[in-house]
């Protein structure tokens, strides 16, 4: 059978454009209406998409509590409670929800995955982090943000307790450096072996941790090389752990927006950047670089030299990157970053929407995409109505699902 690519569909609220709420088409109460996401996965669902993610972090977004309030990210379920609404509402697609392991206990985490996991007939994912926000930091007690290789070496054994507790019966406890636990979880085995792993850290830390323990990795790659230089070094880890190549699926985030004429899918493009106030944009910028001083640069200027975050290293590195690559001031980079928060973003027809995955796909970049619409309903719908038939033209998509649980559609080993 010829080798098809894996799809996501990322939901976030009103869409993943810092001012998708601001669009005249947005669903601005969108973060607390069930029935939006219910017609999110359902339309997702119908498109044949593996699965469907939702993010989270346990605090507000920005520091600034005005900033956060003119940003599409500032209300929103906590995701488990609503994967478990969506479980009863859709049948095949995936449901995968971020959790952190720096605020969680493994027998607790495991324990909600897996009962997920059963209501939905074998569909759940875990998509594993390691909370880099001073801000939920001071949620949860913390003194601070903790250094990002102890955040790495506390996620690496949570890891090891949930794979073992998702063995069910044949689990023999555990008492290591962060975690004690005595006993197995009160449910059967995952109809699918066990719920399906995801990670998102793309230093080398989070890297290492990725080839010993993911089954799906959410990556972000402005070019090919990029995405290709990802991929193989990742892959290449697998072996140090017992792992084929193929038991991990690289879905990098891309953002589409797709009209019928390149002129305009520009003109929607154009407009939602028009809806960015420049305060915005450099607040989320500043987020993510873990800096608090952007302020004082002339915003007109290049981006400056940067101290090593103990935040996220992987999107400093690459947003730097792109800076020096491209030119872009600090104004040009924070409206740029906006749109998708440094993950790739295509505008254009379907046939070019087409060709760029597929150009990403078959030169050895990625296994799938994470979609991640500017706007929602609208964008999920036109790339499900424009650019999946296209796909599925190319015989790059199914027309099908495979199984009923995700590692089946996914292509995933079951754990022994």
């Amino acid at each position: 059978m010829t080798r098809q690519m894996k799809l996501g569909a990322f939901l976030w609220a009103t869409g993943h454009h810092i001012a998708a709420w601001r669009h005249p088409k947005a669903h601005v109460t969108a973060g607390i209406d069930i029935g939006h996401y219910i017609q999110l996965a359902r339309i997702a669902e119908a498109a044949k998409f593996d699965m469907i993610f939702c993010e989270d972090a346990a605090g507000l977004r920005e520091a600034n509590v005005g900033i956060a309030s003119q940003t599409s990210r500032s209300i929103g379920f906590e995701p488990i409670s609503l994967l478990s609404a969506l479980a009863v509402q859709t049948s095949r697609v995936g449901l995968v929800s971020t959790a952190s392991t720096s605020y969680n206990e493994p027998y607790g985490l495991s324990r909600t995955f897996l009962s997920l996991d059963h209501l939905s007939g074998g569909r759940a994912g875990w998509n594993l982090v390691t909370s880099a926000s001073p801000i939920e930091a001071a949620n949860f007690g913390a003194t601070g943000l903790k250094p990002h290789a102890d955040r790495y070496e506390r996620a690496r054994e949570f890891a090891e307790v949930v794979s073992g507790l998702w063995q069910g019966g044949s689990f023999q406890g555990h008492d290591g450096q962060s975690f004690s636990v005595r006993d197995p979880l009160d449910l059967p085995r995952s109809p699918q072996g066990a719920p399906v792993m995801v990670q998102a850290g793309a230093s080398d830390v989070g890297r290492d941790l990725a080839a010993r323990t993911a089954d799906v990795v959410f990556t972000a790659a402005q070019t090919l090389e990029e995405a290709k230089a990802f991929y193989d070094d990742l892959k290449g880890r697998m072996a140090a752990y017992g792992r084929e190549p193929d038991d991990i699926k690289i879905m990098p985030g891309v953002s589409p927006v797709v009209a019928k004429t390149e002129a305009e899918a520009r003109e929607k493009h154009e407009d939602l950047q028009a809806l960015i106030p420049d305060d915005v944009g450099l607040a989320l910028l500043s987020s993510y670089l873990s800096i608090s001083d952007l302020w004082r640069y002339p915003i007109d200027g290049p981006m400056p030299e940067l101290p090593e975050t103990e935040g996220m290293k992987s999107r400093q590195a690459l947003v730097v990157e792109q800076s020096r690559r491209d030119g872009l001031s600090i104004r040009q980079l924070a409206r740029h970053f906006a749109g998708a928060r440094g993950h790739w973003r295509i505008v254009g027809t379907p046939a070019q929407i087409a060709d760029e995955l597929q150009a990403r796909f078959e030169g050895g970049g990625a296994d799938g995409f994470n979609v991640m619409p500017s706007y929602f309903p609208g964008e999920l719908d036109a790339f499900c109505e424009l650019v999946v038939p296209e796909l599925q033209r190319r015989r790059l998509f199914r027309l099908e699902y495979e199984g009923n649980t995700l590692r089946e559609n996914l292509g995933l080993r079951r754990p022994a």
